[in-house]
């Protein structure tokens, strides 16, 4: 059996069991795998950018909100036509934008690259509130009709079921889903020519155009694949929220720092790796929540009475912390560590 056929066996079973747990969770923890969904879609395609062809993006907000205004305009202004359309538009522009970012990118490196990328995920918020309101709803941004969910999804439940719940598991089934595509699609990509002359541009500049390999052109692509995928990571945010606004926490550029670290802390450049971060970052809560109390830093904590300010930002200091021990101790990300283990772990059991 071939590795095409392999990868897509492993991501057709990973999808249904996540499906599966979709289906019984209730609404507010199917949540999670609704944002989740989303999130893997936008970190796989920074850990393409960043760890296959080695450029460096602080802006991948900017381009999830380009996709998110394109979905929710076209749905504004196309009603009677399938999401997939809107995600399509969604997708086809943030690729576009990725492509005007990605032509200076070509000649940029390093932290000039980084600084290039941080001034359009810093800019981009403000342009759709220069707007008038009936072109792009000014900082209320614009508000669409989320999925809801079909009859033939509801009749799979008891009558008794409520409605907020069977939309709540139907919006992640739908992320899940075309995560799971991503995923296969991207995994295939990783494998192809194209990932291969992307990690030979990472490696060797030199030697990659002693090949033939046309760097800039390379280059760029990678921020068009990256673009595209952040784009539709935010289409899917607005269809699930209704709403695509300026201030929404993943169009800004704080939300690019968060990518970048669970890239990072999940294992830049690998899917799992980016699997891995999108769980961490929507558990990000539960996890600073279980930390804090469990090492004396809760709400009612000596620490917190003499630092009434560390409560609200322990989130970030611990994600901070994470990231430095992961930069230390396991460069590769928790796959690294898992891989590191298993090697350790067969070698014992080889003697």
């Amino acid at each position: 059996m071939s590795n095409t056929f392999k990868r897509f066996g492993l991501v057709i079973l990973g999808t249904a069991v996540a499906v599966g747990i979709a289906m019984i969770l209730p609404g507010a923890d199917a949540a999670y795998l609704t944002t989740g969904g989303a999130y893997c879609i936008a970190i796989i395609g920074l850990s393409f950018l960043t760890g296959w062809s080695g450029q460096i993006s602080i802006g991948n907000s900017g381009f999830m909100l380009v996709g998110g205004y394109a979905a929710a305009y076209w749905n504004l202004h196309h009603p009677g036509e399938p999401v997939v359309v809107s995600m399509l538009v969604a997708i086809a522009l943030s690729a576009i934008a990725g492509a005007i970012i990605g032509l200076p990118a070509t000649r940029l490196r390093g932290p000039y690259l980084a600084g290039m990328t941080l001034a359009f995920a810093v800019a981009l918020p403000g342009v759709p509130q220069s707007f008038a309101t009936t072109t792009f709803g000014g900082s209320q941004g614009l508000t669409i009709m989320p999925l809801s969910a079909p009859q033939w999804f509801k009749d799979l439940f008891s009558a008794d079921t409520l409605p907020i719940a069977i939309n709540g598991r139907f919006t992640a089934v739908v992320s899940v889903c075309i995560a799971g595509f991503v995923i296969w699609l991207m995994s295939n990509l990783f494998s192809s020519k194209v990932g291969r002359s992307m990690r030979l541009v990472r490696d060797n500049d030199v030697a990659a155009e002693l090949v033939g390999l046309h760097l800039g052109r390379t280059r760029a692509l990678a921020f068009v694949v990256t673009a595209a995928l952040s784009g539709l990571a935010g289409a899917v945010l607005v269809f699930v929220t209704g709403t695509a606004s300026p201030n929404t926490y993943e169009f800004g550029f704080s939300f690019s720092i968060a990518l970048l670290t669970l890239a990072v802390l999940g294992g830049i450049g690998t899917i799992s790796g980016s699997i891995i971060g999108a769980l961490l970052g929507v558990f990000a809560l539960n996890i600073t929540t279980w930390l804090t109390t469990h090492v004396g830093l809760g709400p009612t904590s000596w620490v917190s009475t003499k630092l009434p300010n560390l409560d609200p930002n322990a989130q970030s200091i611990l994600f901070g912390l994470l990231l430095i021990l992961t930069m230390i101790f396991t460069p590769q990300g928790v796959v690294g560590l898992f891989k590191s283990l298993f090697v350790r772990v067969r070698r014992v059991t080889r003697r």
